[in-house]
């Protein structure tokens, strides 16, 4: 068994949004439920029930109640929910209007900012009347390439408010990535910022976002946030006006929610582009923000007096979760920067300064802080914290252990782990639960989540794909540009006909029925948690005319993941330390710096399927010692041997 880390106390588990709602699902349905796995059984096996009752407990806001709570569950993918109900996604995180404080915003140069929810609710009023104003109308796309400031939560608020699709890309994307995602879902208005900051260096923007503008014919208008200072010349944007010239000036108009189905679209999340453009995943307004109260509420135990923090960008999913936390009336921390500028102490300074008490990271710091040998239990007063969420990557036992010995031994340490695509988890944890090294506590709630090995049979204590056998309300409702859900079909349910497979190889254990994550099962990349599509690194290495063909993949390295990438060079070309250079520039330019590899190696060849894809899960396996089942299914087989024979020395550093 597992190490055991923590266990909550008789107190805490009283206390918990869990334990409230047990006694209600018991009071509502006339039942003796007892514990958290009592309550995961009966939500998995009552999947209906389980969802009407976290309505009533969530205290959903809809100006038209549902006819059914789903059609037929058996239709997967397909499942309509809350069929006739009539709401509106910023109405229910905008249900707060008083003095409490809604965002602390704080920059890495130490810009901050404080709002209440009154000041928040006027903000969006505001904005919402000019977006009205100019023509936008339910359906139509509002997107940013922003970095997490206030502004960007109030243009999202506002945008959906009217009942349009909100989709955001973060401004360390570069100019081609940023264009290759909204380029697509074909905005009406962009909102952008003159620059950012990044290790105490401001960096304009405005040249990239010049770029998408100009490179997007739909877009009717251009909203420049001022974040660097100054008035700087925005002349070469087209349609572009200031944010603050854009905003009413009236004061204090009402917002009129616009009410639209439970399955209206109010995000689209972006693939990984591992096989060409991201691919664009159209979400519902109801079944994010039901799915979002439910990770919220129940298994981060969030409050209305909670402080709730992420180190995140508005690239990442964890962006749109932490925002759901409106609907609970808690404060939310936005930072934008650096984690670790000037120094690696500042979240937990941070932390200390604004009494956070949920903090939210990914393994790839927590692993950086731990190999820093940095004990923020002891150099800052962390007395507020009683619960760390972690995800993004695999952590190790070890990593665990760290949280318990450097940060805090008496707080929930909550890893959690689910997908973009649902906007949500698969596997989570609840305050009720002993945390085990390396374990992430248990599945979420009304998620029926298996562990299949390879002939869909579904296993425990051994090493299998992650699995999800019913739907549920956050899961995409379509892809963009995909009329005959082709391309949903095959990202989800090709392996196991009717059953998500979501690319994730798990284990769960009998004993302690948590689950341990082993990586990726697929050719998404995500190193520091960052999704990363292979064919984004392709598209800039490619055209370097010293390249003839890339592969790049992830390997599992000292809890985290990095980039390996393998280059088939040109004839006459060697892979000289100038070349390697020349490949990083050009990544980091061109993408971001995160698409950098850690690894370039020369290869005489790479594996292709008899239909011409690259191979990049085969080679995935080869590296970390797992057998490869599908050379059958490749044209040049035999290329696969000089990756097994270099395989000693992708161990070294």
């Amino acid at each position: 068994m597992a190490k055991l880390l923590w266990q909550p106390t008789e107190e805490q588990t009283k206390q918990a949004n869990t334990t409230r709602f047990i006694n209600f699902v018991n009071e509502k349905n006339a039942l003796m439920i007892d514990s958290y796995d009592e309550l995961y059984d009966w939500s998995i096996e009552n999947i209906p029930d389980f969802w009407v009752t976290m309505w009533e407990f969530a205290q959903i806001k809809a100006s038209h109640k549902y006819d059914e709570v789903v059609d037929d569950l058996s239709k997967f993918p397909g499942a309509k929910w809350f069929g006739g109900a009539k709401l509106n996604f910023a109405e229910n995180l905008l249900r707060y209007r008083d003095d409490h404080i809604a965002f602390i915003f704080k920059g890495e140069t130490q810009k901050s900012a404080r709002m209440t929810y009154a000041e928040l609710y006027d903000s969006v009023a505001r904005l919402a009347k000019s977006l009205r104003q100019m023509g936008i109308k339910p359906g139509d796309r509002v997107a940013a390439y922003m970095p997490n400031l206030i502004e960007t939560a109030i243009a999202m608020l506002a945008a959906t408010s009217i009942g349009a699709v909100w989709s955001s890309c973060a401004t360390d994307l570069g100019a081609q990535a940023t264009l290759d995602r909204l380029g697509q879902i074909e905005p009406k208005v962009l909102f952008t910022v003159d620059g950012y900051f990044y290790k105490g260096k401001a960096f304009s923007s405005l040249a990239n976002a010049g770029e998408v503008a100009g490179e997007i014919p739909s877009l009717e208008k251009v909203i420049v946030v001022r974040y660097l200072g100054g008035e700087p010349d925005i002349s070469h944007i087209p349609n572009s006006v200031y944010y603050n010239q854009f905003i009413a000036s009236e004061a204090h108009p009402e917002i009129q929610f616009e009410q639209l189905p439970f399955d209206h679209p109010v995000f689209i999340m972006f693939s990984s582009g591992t096989t060409g453009k991201p691919k664009c995943m159209v979400q519902g307004a109801g079944g994010v923000l039901i799915n979002h109260l439910k990770e919220l509420v129940l298994h981060t135990d969030l409050k209305r007096e909670d402080i709730i923090f992420y180190i995140t960008t508005c690239s990442w999913m964890m962006w749109n979760w932490l925002l759901s936390s409106l609907a609970v009336g808690s404060t939310l921390v936005l930072y934008d920067g650096n984690p670790n500028y000037p120094d690696p102490g500042v979240m937990w300074k941070l932390i200390q300064d604004e009494k956070i008490t949920i903090f939210g990271t990914s393994a790839s710091y927590i692993n950086y802080i731990k190999s820093q040998e940095l004990e923020p239990g002891n150099d800052y007063d962390l007395s507020s914290l009683r619960e760390i969420s972690q995800t993004g990557s695999v952590l190790s036992a070890d990593g665990f252990e760290y949280v318990y010995k450097a940060i805090k031994e008496e707080l929930h340490f909550n890893s959690i782990s689910g997908g973009t695509d649902i906007n949500g988890c698969f596997a989570i944890g609840s305050p009720t639960l002993p945390v085990y090294a390396g374990e992430l506590q248990r599945p979420a709630l009304a998620m029926k989540v298996k562990c299949y090995d390879e002939r869909g049979n579904s296993v425990l204590d051994q090493m299998g794909e992650l699995v999800c056998e019913a739907p549920s309300p956050s899961m995409p409702l379509y892809f963009w540009n995909d009329p005959n859900r082709e391309k949903y079909q095959e990202a989800y349910f090709t392996v196991y006909p009717k059953v998500w497979c979501h690319g994730d190889y798990i284990m769960i254990h009998s004993d302690t029925k948590g689950i341990t994550f082993f990586g990726r099962s697929d050719a998404v990349l995500k190193p520091a948690g960052v999704r990363i599509g292979t064919a984004e690194i392709y598209n800039q290495v490619e055209k370097l005319e010293e390249v003839a063909d890339s592969l790049a993949i992830g390997q599992e390295w000292k809890g985290d993941q990095r980039i390996i990438l393998f280059v088939r060079l040109a004839e006459g070309y060697g892979l000289t330390d100038e070349l390697k250079d020349k490949i990083r520039k050009t990544l980091r330019e061109k993408a971001s710096p995160r698409h950098v590899p850690a690894k370039i190696i020369q290869v005489p060849d790479i594996p292709y399927t008899l239909n011409m894809k690259k191979v990049e899960i085969a080679v995935t396996n080869l590296i970390h010692d797992r057998p490869v089942s599908n050379r059958d299914a490749l044209i040049n087989p035999e290329s696969l041997d000089y990756y097994e024979s270099i395989l000693a020395e992708l161990q070294k550093e």
